[in-house]
């Protein structure tokens, strides 16, 4: 009897057929499922796409129109204004401080970009770079929004869990911030954000660790509990000089628990549509995946092997295994150690090696959500065994944002 996952390749391959690879796909029954599960989980509130985990401006506004889906968190300034101007949006938060002078010029002198676009903040050097660039009374007021720092540093900050993002990590910085900013001419205070990096893109199950696994889930209930009442007192400190209009926090693999932080008024969201492989190792909510890449089995160096044309594309973070793409379809293909994923040529080990000859498809996952856009130009959208569309990514734009 065919498994799911047989099913799942034998409508890949019958929709992509006609195209050769390296290509990528997006099974949009389990993207849509993806998009419409994640508000499930927010107790009503917003979520904030993360567009730099879709790369793709047709897939962004998709799932714009979806119920619970609200503005856009970009990477970059240039990207942000990009969205604006093409229609995606006219409400863009950038995760970002920015350096970038042209995307900043272009920022003052564009009154309908000043109203869209948010300018994240940690520091008040940034806001002199601004005034540089364009003084406050020739330039339109600049949303800012204020990045606080979710790391957790127990033992008197000895210990330090979480990225290394803002300067500003206590509650009575953030106000010290803040009361600088609303009296600095020519900037409005819209917006608190914090980013539970350890907890949101963490996985706490991975496969074969049980031990790491419950150090990690200790780590996040003791980073959770703390970051609840300082980011609490943090936006009320905000509060006193600001009238914000959000507060964001979360990112896919903590959408439920920073939903219930009464601090939060909207959560962002992107890795989930795609459902890489890095979210295979979470308890809370997994995804369907809806996003792969296929490569073509050129050679046979052996009886028990096979190899494709390419398939590295390792993702970004601390070089692991866990950066790797996995290869998915047929089931029961693995990586070899000594190579792993190459520039050029994957071998592929396990029982469905032996079965693949040349010309045949394997299907990957890669490890992150967005990255995958920077390796092609297009994404073919698959409904059952069909192609009904294909769109560029922001690469087949011709954008190289980051």
């Amino acid at each position: 009897m065919a498994t799911e996952s047989d099913i799942l390749r034998e409508r890949l391959d019958r929709a992509t057929a006609h195209l050769d690879p390296p290509y990528a796909a997006v099974d949009l029954t389990a993207f849509d499922a993806n998009a419409a599960a994640l508000p499930t989980r927010t107790g009503g509130k917003p979520i904030r796409v993360a567009s730099k985990s879709v790369r793709a401006r047709e897939l962004l506004g998709r799932v714009l129109g979806q119920p619970g889906w609200a503005g856009v968190m970009a990477f970059t300034l240039p990207e942000a204004s990009w969205l604006v101007r093409t229609g995606v949006t006219d409400d863009a938060l950038v995760a970002y401080p920015t350096a970038d002078r042209a995307a900043l010029a272009e920022l003052t002198a564009d009154e309908t970009l000043a109203r869209a676009v948010t300018l994240m903040v940690d520091s008040t050097d940034q806001l002199d770079l601004i005034d540089a660039i364009a003084a406050p009374g020739s330039r339109p007021p600049l949303r800012v929004c204020l990045d606080l720092d979710a790391s957790w540093r127990p033992l008197g900050g000895r210990v330090h869990v979480g990225v290394r993002r803002s300067p500003v990590h206590s509650a009575r910085a953030s106000g010290a911030l803040a009361a600088t900013i609303v009296n600095r001419p020519g900037f409005r205070l819209v917006g608190l954000m914090s980013y539970e990096a350890h907890i949101a893109g963490m996985g706490d199950a991975p496969p074969g660790r049980a031990a790491l696994a419950a150090a990690i889930r200790a780590a996040q209930r003791g980073s959770y509990r703390e970051l609840l009442a300082r980011r609490g007192a943090a936006v009320a400190a905000v509060r006193e000089h600001a009238e914000l209009e959000f507060v964001n926090g979360g990112g896919t693999g903590s959408v439920a628990a920073t939903s219930a932080d009464p601090a939060v008024t909207e959560v962002t969201a992107g890795s989930g549509l795609y459902g890489p492989t890095l979210f295979d190792a979470y308890r809370a909510w997994r995804p369907t995946p809806a996003a792969f890449f296929a490569c073509t089995v050129v050679r046979r160096p052996t009886p028990e092997l096979a190899t494709v044309l390419g398939g590295g594309w390792i993702a970004s973070g601390p070089a692991a295994d866990t950066r790797l793409p996995t290869p998915w379809l047929p089931t029961g293909l693995k990586l070899i150690g000594a190579e792993g994923a190459g520039e050029v040529q994957t071998p592929l080990s396990g029982p469905a090696a032996a079965n693949l000859r040349v010309g045949d498809r394997v299907w990957f996952r890669h490890a992150k959500a967005g990255e995958l856009c920077e390796r092609v130009n297009e994404l073919h959208l698959v409904e059952g065994d069909r192609v009904v569309a294909t769109v560029p990514t922001y690469r087949g734009e011709g954008h190289a944002f980051l």
